[in-house]
Formats: C-alpha cells, structure tokens, sequence
C-alpha cells in the first residue's frame, strides 16, 4: 500500500527518530565515530516499552486491514 514519503503519523520509525534526535540536539561531534558511538549509548538507554510506545501505531494497522478488505 502506498504512505507519503513525509507523514510520521503513518511511519512509526519518525517517532523513533525524535527520541533519538532529542539528545542530540546542539551537540558537536569530534568524528562520525563519536556521533554512532553516541548514538549507540541512546539506544542502550532505551527500554523495551519506551520503543513500542513511540513505535506501535494500533491504528495504523486497523487502517490497513480496512482498506485491504475492499
């Protein structure tokens, strides 16, 4: 099924990436080593149910199964 490119209500992955992009916000890095090694320490720090709850979109789903049924 077709999603517009730039609708974060209909990707999941967009809020994932604002999670991520917070702390990151008006930071230098030295090397693009030091920015994945950054990055890395983010995604360590987050729990299981913060992702599902920034990534599940119940509706979504809901959405897609009605338009898949006509």
């Amino acid at each position: 099924m077709f999603q517009p490119a730039s609708a974060p209500e209909l990707n999941p992955i967009e809020r994932l990436w604002q999670l991520l992009k917070k702390p990151l916000k008006n930071q230098l890095f030295s090397s693009l080593q030091a920015l994945r090694q950054r990055i890395q320490e983010i995604f360590d720090q987050l729990s299981f149910e913060q992702v599902i709850s920034v990534s599940s979109y119940n509706f979504i789903l809901e959405a897609l199964f009605y338009a898949a049924s006509y």
